[in-house]
């Protein structure tokens, strides 16, 4: 496990708690407006500075009864075999977990919950699942494993939310609809602006963000499929 980076307090990265957010290298998708290309691509991880499991640990006993929670995040967590290994050691010191993820290891997001590893999941869902998804993440997603974790995870009893980062070129307001329609009814589900910096593919630095205004229009037309809906 390549502990890629650490963020020592988020108040937005977990709703409602405070956390540290840690970053885990290395990823099984190549969605073309990735803002982490550092955590996503082997030549980019190489130069990446590793963060030790001592010192990350170290950290976390350091800050116990300040934080309340650990948010893993990648690059894509699950792609670790030591996952599970890991959240119990964060478990044991009385954190609560957060984890994000792509959706692409049911199987092991599976076993997070029944081990009851974690308190929270946020997945991201990256386009209309059809084709477009296929595309939306360069050609690496299995599109019954998204499907297979959008429903454990409605079905589970672990708070949750799925989340899509709206670009110009990718989504319309047609497909933001279309995605609200396949995933809900569901809890909660946030419209993500893009962020034309440091993308993976260096042409998507050159698109032009929706406007928010565009965003809150589309969460608006979505909002009956879900109990919460907003824009981030």
């Amino acid at each position: 496990m390549f502990i890629g980076g650490l963020q020592k307090t988020t108040l937005i990265d977990y709703p409602g708690k405070v956390a540290c957010t840690v970053f885990l290298a290395g990823c099984n998708f190549r969605c073309p407006w990735c803002y982490s290309s550092e955590l996503v691509l082997p030549e980019k991880i190489k130069k990446q500075k590793r963060i030790s499991k001592q010192d990350f640990f170290k950290f976390l006993k350091s800050r116990k009864g300040l934080l309340d929670g650990v948010v893993i995040c990648g690059g894509e967590p699950t792609i670790n075999k030591d996952l599970p290994g890991f959240i119990k050691q964060i478990k044991k010191l009385g954190y609560l977990v957060k984890l994000d993820t792509n959706g692409s290891n049911p199987e092991i997001l599976k076993k997070l919950i029944k081990q009851k590893l974690i308190d929270y999941v946020a997945m991201d869902v990256k386009a209309v699942l059809g084709k477009e998804y296929i595309k939306a993440t360069g050609g690496k997603a299995n599109l019954n494993n998204i499907k297979e974790s959008i429903n454990l995870i409605k079905n589970s009893e672990i708070d949750y939310e799925f989340r899509t980062t709206i670009v110009p070129g990718i989504h319309s307001k047609e497909d933001i609809i279309k995605i609200a329609k396949q995933i809900g009814p569901a809890k909660a589900y946030f419209l993500q602006g893009f962020r034309a910096e440091k993308t993976l593919d260096p042409k998507f630095k050159n698109v032009k963000p929706y406007p928010k205004e565009y965003l809150l229009e589309a969460s608006e037309s979505v909002k009956a499929f879900f109990t919460i809906c907003k824009v981030r």
